[in-house]
């Protein structure tokens, strides 16, 4: 038996044991495990005691019996108001079954008591495994429920790797909305390119232009000349961002998510990682600790151009930047975890692993990133000298400001990934198993697109209005996108789901938040990688006294 709780609260699980269930009178069992993603993701595996022999069939048996007095009654009732349903595995497959029900008026409560097994098997391999609820008992205080259970075996020709297709939903991944996104965020995408090209070569090609024929005036024409653009920033637009530490800290986690993401999809596209209870989350905390070079070069080497001199600082700051911030919020909702004696509250033994990777994989594997990034390419190189003295930023139009080009920079990412995102926020909050993989590839490659494309076309605009602060706004316009994922996160909760209760909806924005969080971080960072190699191209193609 694995855990039990409300149906609308997908996160919200207690021990099957924690209702007053009997147990059956076999005792042991021949394997249990629980690996790290179980025991993060609240797995209970305990043994129902009923006794099942392979191609043994088992007429209606009463394994137990519950004595039920008033207060197992009243805990029956409440779980039967609430809609609480368990989940059991044979086998490592997946069965549902719901603990009771109401009757129309809501005064008489029942209980399912007979549990009606029927196993498909292919040679000496169990492939499917059904479970009908029968048996219907009213909960009567002060009198005794017998609990059986019957298993029937039969031949299926379900092969043994296809056994998890029939949890699969074609019908709501493969659904023609869902094609139609992909199709609709790709012709986005081929605007955008269109766009930023044709702005890019025509306008680009007029300011060389326009620069060239300048270089070849006297200088008393050149002073009467009107020079106005992005070229006249030159000396500036090479000045390190403010707040150095945490922007090199920021874009280095960002490549870091990146990495992470397009490893962990292509795994879940060649390996079934649904298939295994836990296994996406493992996968995914063993390529985030494997992948913390990754966040130490980028992250280690910008800081070492931008002329960083606290380098240790920024290497702990970039190391433990995700980690602080899923682990904090994973603490807070373990403490109402705690209190509800939910099954999802994190075993202390567990929280030392996951601080110990922090400590002894993911530190190690950044310094040395660090190291090789510093090393390697910290060597400011930049087209342009940079200016002793700014130059001071000219008055701008209101649109033109840094904080409307951030907040508009968001949308059409978030536009490009938004219907992905209820397909993605529908696995996991709802009982659907994601397995369209291929669908979120395209997904990634598609939001990466427009978020270089964005946040290219802002930086030109931001250039052209003489203001050279292009760094933070380049990060912030493309993670703006975050802002609209946990704003939709809102309207999904309210008007998609059913979730109640202080738990779930803690769990829930917590966690959002979280995800949002590093989703904005990593669009930050792939917008500003693609801005920083556009703005040392235009500045390199154009000559300066």
């Amino acid at each position: 038996m694995n855990t039990v709780g409300p149906y609308h609260n997908r996160q919200e699980t207690y021990k099957y044991f924690s209702l007053p269930f009997c147990v059956g009178s076999k005792k042991g069992i021949s394997h249990y495990h629980e690996t790290l993603g179980e025991a993060l993701q609240g797995v209970e595996l305990e043994f129902s005691g009923l006794d099942i022999k392979f191609k043994d069939d088992v007429m209606q048996t009463t394994y137990c019996e519950v004595d039920l007095d008033k207060g197992r009654r009243d805990a029956f009732v409440y779980a039967i108001k609430n809609h609480y349903w368990y989940q059991m595995y044979i086998d490592d497959l997946p069965i549902w079954g719901i603990v009771g029900e109401a009757d129309e008026n809501g005064e008489d409560y029942y209980l399912w008591t007979y549990k009606k097994l029927e196993i498909g098997f292919n040679g000496n391999r169990i492939v499917d495994v059904n479970l009908t609820s029968e048996g219907k008992v009213k909960l009567v205080p002060n009198t005794k429920i017998q609990m059986s259970y019957s298993v029937k075996w039969k031949k299926s020709d379900v092969k043994f790797e296809d056994r998890f297709d029939k949890y699969l939903d074609p019908s709501f991944f493969q659904h023609r909305i869902h094609w139609f996104s992909i199709f609709n965020s790709f012709m986005m995408v081929i605007f955008l390119v269109g766009l930023v090209s044709m702005i890019l070569m025509r306008t680009l090609r007029k300011d060389y232009a326009r620069y060239s024929k300048e270089e070849e005036m006297d200088d008393m024409d050149r002073d009467l000349g009107d020079e106005y653009g992005w070229k006249q920033v030159h000396g500036d637009v090479f000045r390190p961002s403010s707040h150095p530490l945490i922007f090199s800290s920021l874009i280095g986690s960002g490549c870091q998510i990146f990495a992470v993401s397009l490893i962990v999809i292509v795994v879940a596209m060649i390996e079934d990682l649904y298939t295994e209870r836990g296994s996406m989350l493992s996968t995914a905390i063993f390529v985030y600790a494997a992948t913390s070079p990754v966040n130490g070069y980028f992250g280690g080497s910008l800081y070492a151009r931008q002329g960083g001199r606290r380098w240790i600082k920024q290497m702990f700051l970039g190391a433990f930047l995700i980690p602080a911030m899923v682990c904090g919020t994973a603490f807070f909702i373990n403490f109402i975890a705690i209190y509800y004696h939910a099954s999802r509250a994190i075993p202390f033994g567990t929280m030392v692993a996951v601080c110990c990777i922090c400590f002894f994989v993911i530190l190690p594997l950044n310094l040395v990133g660090t190291i090789l990034g510093r090393n390697l390419s910290g060597q400011p190189n930049f087209p342009c000298r940079v200016n002793a003295v700014p130059r001071p930023i000219p008055e701008k139009k209101w649109f033109m400001e840094p904080a409307v080009i951030v907040c508009l920079g968001g949308i059409l990412p978030f536009g490009s990934i938004f219907i992905e995102m209820y397909f993605i926020f529908t696995s996991f909050w709802a009982y659907k198993i994601y397995y369209v993989y291929g669908f979120m590839m395209l997904v990634l490659v598609i939001l990466c697109i427009v978020t270089v494309c964005v946040t290219i076309v802002c930086t030109y605009f931001l250039l052209n209005a003489e203001d050279y602060r292009w760094q933070w706004t380049s990060f912030l316009s493309a993670a703006s996108t975050a802002i609209y994922v946990y704003m939709y996160s809102f309207y999904y909760y309210f008007f998609k789901t059913k979730m109640y209760g202080l738990f779930q909806t803690s769990f829930y924005f917590g966690y959002m938040a979280v995800f949002s969080t590093a989703l904005g971080i990593m669009c930050g960072a792939i917008g500003y990688m693609g801005t920083s190699a556009f703005v040392r191209k235009i500045y390199t193609n154009v000559k300066i006294d």
